[in-house]
């Protein structure tokens, strides 16, 4: 009863204020250009019976949800049922199948080019003296959805605890590393390195190799509610490193090489993540269903509806062949905001790790969709 009252207040107090009005109204750029097939660049070369795997997942979700519902700009899933329910099952159809129930449109956001960066599995220890915890949801934490209370904050959220009368934000990572969920929150995992678990924290999911070797895969299942940072970019603030060297390597090394300052750099970042033990195959991305290595990507959600299938051409990490292929919405990340903007998800074992943490490449997107949809923000 405290906590629901503590809710509604605090939107009402949200309602009132002229600043969180004015934000929630203003939009982030996001336009759609019709586009051809034949005028994407390696369209023709990429291997597309790779990516239905990945598409029947989404495909699977689709086709339970309410027909009526809309996708976004993308039409209703009425509409997109109709393109799940004809996915071929034979491989050598999938280009076929994309050409002909599908139209492209090229995504523009304050700018037609974008940043791609890279993600993955990462695989940690859990030996019998392991001492960083991996927590699951706290009990005294709520999510409202303010959207419930005005239309004008549809799609907006707010985290946090009860103290007395009060809904306050909840702990920083700070904070939750000194203990403060240890009552609230229940372990599901200890893992021995604390640089591994906030890198864990940032992929969002995992794999745990407890003691006696078998594996224990977790997913994320909550976050605090406190704005990520990223702790390159507070490096390069320091002037540790630059722009042109900051990845996952750069700044892994530089906490191996400072151990005592390490915990308080991570802490700079107040975002911490909370995660489930999960079963079955792959890891889960935000959509719910397994993620398929080279073909899942993580999109900002308040623009891409989940489930719709982006072609990217970017570059590659270490300058190779451009990554030009055809990939599905199925995740996202806090680090990922803007209309082209993607977080590409390698797999897991070292060659993705080390892929992903090179990744910072320039591309361009393209949302594929079913063809008679006409959607709200084409030009």
């Amino acid at each position: 009863m405290i906590a629901r009252f503590a809710l509604t207040a605090l939107a009402c107090l949200v309602l009132t204020s002229c600043a969180v009005d004015q934000a929630a109204k203003k939009e982030t750029p996001f336009s759609l250009k019709k586009t051809e097939f034949s005028k994407l660049a390696g369209w023709q070369q990429d291997d597309l019976s790779a990516t239905l795997p990945a598409f029947a997942r989404s495909c699977a979700r689709i086709m339970k949800q309410p027909a009526e519902d809309s996708l976004k700009f993308a039409g209703t899933f009425a509409e997109w049922q109709k393109v799940c329910a004809a996915l071929p099952t034979d491989a050598t159809q999938a280009r076929a199948y994309f050409e002909e129930n599908f139209t492209p449109y090229e995504i523009h956001g304050e700018k037609r080019e974008g940043l791609f960066t890279g993600y993955y599995e990462p695989t940690l220890n859990s030996s019998a003296k392991a001492s960083v915890p991996l927590y699951a949801r706290p009990s005294d934490m709520f999510t409202a959805d303010l959207g419930e209370f005005s239309p004008d904050l549809k799609g907006k959220t707010i985290t946090g605890r009860v103290e007395g009368e009060k809904f306050i934000p909840y702990y920083t990572r700070e904070e939750i590393e000194k203990g403060a969920i240890q009552k609230t929150a229940q372990e599901i995992a200890r893992v021995d390195d604390p640089v591994d678990a906030f890198f864990l924290h940032i992929q969002g999911s995992g794999q745990v190799v407890k003691p006696d070797g078998t594996i224990l895969r977790v997913g994320y299942a909550a976050q605090n509610g406190q704005k990520y940072e990223a702790i390159g970019k507070e490096l390069i603030a320091r002037g540790a490193l630059t722009k042109d060297n900051v990845s996952m390597q750069s700044i892994r090394a530089w906490l191996a090489a400072h151990p005592a300052e390490a915990q308080d750099l991570m802490n700079t970042n107040k975002s911490y993540v909370f995660f489930r033990p999960l079963e079955g195959e792959g890891p889960l991305g935000a959509e719910g269903v397994a993620l398929t290595p080279g073909r899942s990507l993580a999109v900002d959600r308040k623009l891409i509806p989940y489930g719709v299938p982006i072609y990217i051409d970017a570059e590659e990490p270490e300058g190779g062949p451009r990554l030009q292929r055809l990939m599905v919405a199925q995740d996202t990340g806090g680090a990922i905001t803007g209309a082209v903007r993607g977080d590409f998800f390698w797999g897991a074992g070292d060659v993705a790790a080390h892929k992903a943490g090179l990744m910072k490449s320039k591309g361009f997107a393209y949302v594929l969709l079913p063809q008679g949809i006409v959607p709200l923000k084409a030009q």
